[in-house]
């Protein structure tokens, strides 16, 4: 996997992730740069310096920074792994058939921000940790915990099982200002044209919605998701 833009290879190398190789460029360093070379040293990973033309040649992303490294795949997280939050402290993000990596990344860093205990995502259908991924997460990945489920009902159930209540983001819902999102919590948001599906929803315990007052039917998915989660980050912290 290809990792681009200082955060994201300053926070893998923050977490100890194993890099094999990191390309920088040539010419004089700032700080920022020099901050992540010598964690890079430290770390004992391969440096290789090279000129700007190569680096736009290996980029997949708009900025690389100045910045790449190669490390092994993202390493999912499977759900029972995920399942030691405290009771009253789970809090979960369910992304049904997000399609758009930026909206994944962009969600990964609100997440990770807010305190998310893990984000949930279908493995068909579905947007996955790549490039661009960890680009715009500003190195959010290698921090917040990412699993990958064949069955999205099933995982709610699995959910529901260990005393989560799952909350569908919705039109016809209840307003979600006006809803308790205390305690241990999934929040669930659906693709960028098609919503939550039917049996997501029919399986949700609540459906909330995000009150719309001008012309625009509908949010970009990774800014509802943020609304969603620093409603639930203010009312646990007014507990």
């Amino acid at each position: 996997m290809q990792l681009e833009g200082r955060n994201a290879v300053l926070e893998a190398l923050k977490n100890n992730r194993e890099l094999d190789l990191i390309y920088v460029r040539k010419g004089e360093l700032d700080g920022s740069l020099s901050k992540i070379i010598a964690k890079a040293k430290d770390a004992k990973v391969m440096i290789k310096t090279v000129d700007k033309a190569k680096l736009d040649e290996m980029s997949k992303t708009p900025n690389h920074q100045g910045i790449i490294a190669f490390t092994s795949e993202y390493k999912y997280y499977e759900l029972d792994e995920v399942m030691d939050f405290e009771p009253g402290e789970g809090f979960f993000v369910i992304l049904d058939e997000i399609e758009d990596p930026h909206n994944l990344g962009a969600i990964a860093r609100t997440a990770e921000a807010a305190g998310v205990t893990a984000i949930i995502i279908p493995k068909r259908r579905a947007a996955t940790v790549n490039a661009t991924v960890e680009k715009t997460s500003a190195g959010a990945t290698s921090h917040v915990r990412i699993v990958r489920v064949s069955n999205l009902v099933q995982a709610i159930e699995k959910l529901q099982q260990n005393n989560v209540w799952v909350y569908s983001l919705d039109m016809d819902g209840q307003e979600y200002d006006k809803t308790d999102l205390k305690g241990n919590i999934a929040l669930v948001v659906g693709n960028e044209g098609k919503g939550i599906s039917r049996l997501v929803k029919e399986k949700s315990d609540f459906v909330v919605k995000i009150p719309m007052k001008g012309k625009i039917e509908s949010l970009n998915a990774s800014v509802a998701a943020s609304i969603l989660m620093y409603e639930a980050v203010r009312q646990r912290s007014a507990i």
